[in-house]
């Protein structure tokens, strides 16, 4: 198996399982959380949970994954973060990821992400990932900027029969 738990200073990145069905209801029903992510509407119903979490469980080889965001200290669901569009051939694949609100600030994400980062280079033999972040998404531009992403193209996000211009943001290894 090529994705396994990941482990930090102050957090352990669990693979995502059907075990997580309440937290990842709760991270992707609330607003605050889903307020950039322009793919899909927030939930509303738990089994919404069961369809974003079999997307990802599905046997390996598979072309996306995602971890559980754990803090250590108090065994505490944070967020979680993974990728997606794996394009083998190209070696090359996207992030996302997401926080609890209380967690901001904090550097959780960028433990975590330098963690995966390290993870796409190694096992997964990627030479560059991508970050396709909403314009007005500070906080997440930030992040992908401290971690040594450069802007390298923008499009719209349909959603709700509106565009939402986003950059694409991109980690050559």
């Amino acid at each position: 198996m090529l994705f396994k738990d990941i482990e930090t200073e102050r957090l352990l990145l669990k693979n995502i399982s059907i075990d997580d069905r309440d937290f990842i209801f709760s991270e992707f029903s609330d607003g605050v959380v889903n307020r950039y992510l322009f793919d899909a509407e927030p939930l509303t119903e738990i089994e919404g949970a069961d369809e974003i979490i079999d997307s990802y469980i599905q046997p390996e080889p598979r072309l996306q994954h995602r971890w559980v965001i754990i803090q250590k200290s108090d065994g505490s669901k944070i967020g979680t973060c993974g990728f997606h569009c794996w394009n083998q051939r190209e070696s090359k694949v996207d992030v996302g990821y997401d926080l609890k609100e209380n967690y901001w600030g904090k550097g959780y994400m960028s433990e975590a992400m330098k963690e995966i980062i390290a993870f796409a280079i190694d096992k997964m033999k990627i030479k560059q990932i991508n970050a396709c972040i909403y314009i007005d998404n500070q906080k997440s531009i930030h992040l992908v900027e401290n971690l040594g992403f450069t802007l390298s193209g923008s499009y719209y996000e349909l959603f709700r029969d509106k565009k939402y211009p986003h950059n694409i943001y991109s980690l050559y290894i």
